[in-house]
């Protein structure tokens, strides 16, 4: 009696074996500068929440904000001295304390992942997203695959993303 061999592969005599149907996409990292201006990188959220919501951008549009804190305390805000109401029915004079500035630094960390078949979009994006009003003082950088800090950038992206929502941007 013939003994049957047993592998522990399976043969296939009519099919090759099978490859993953989806390959990995390879992203294209933007950083931005703010300083110490929290004010526009609030706008800069904003409008990157807009376009998520208006272009359905959900997985395609990723963003991280980085506070580096210098060490520095940070300034109290000066109460503005109340002034006397003129008369009713004129503008009211402003009580509100100017904004402090902060002692921490932002930098928005932004990623596009998008397919291979949407080459022409991503790459209007790409040219988009610098011109607009919040980025364009913000010293915007583009970073692709072959550049030399693109790991480095791909890495610290990953890290951020660690907390989710909650270190994402915390002054939501």
């Amino acid at each position: 009696m013939p003994q049957a061999v047993h592998s522990s592969a399976p043969s296939r005599l009519d099919t090759r074996p099978r490859t993953p149907q989806t390959k990995s996409m390879r992203h294209i990292y933007m950083q931005f500068d703010f300083g110490r201006d929290e004010e526009k990188a609030q706008l800069a959220r904003h409008k990157l929440e807009t376009w998520k919501q208006a272009f359905r951008l959900d997985k395609k549009l990723l963003y991280n904000f980085e506070r580096a804190t210098d060490g520095a305390p940070a300034a109290e805000p000066v109460a503005a001295k109340p002034d006397k109401p003129k008369a009713k029915g004129k503008a009211k004079a402003k009580d509100e304390p100017e904004a402090p500035t902060s002692n921490e630094t932002v930098k928005l960390l932004l990623r596009l992942g998008f397919s291979n078949h949407e080459k022409l979009s991503e790459q209007r994006w790409v040219d988009r997203i610098p011109t607009e009003e919040p980025f364009v003082a913000a010293s915007p950088k583009v970073l692709k695959l072959g550049d030399a800090d693109f790991a480095d950038t791909e890495k610290q992206f990953e890290e951020l993303n660690q907390g989710g929502w909650d270190r994402r941007d915390a002054r939501r």
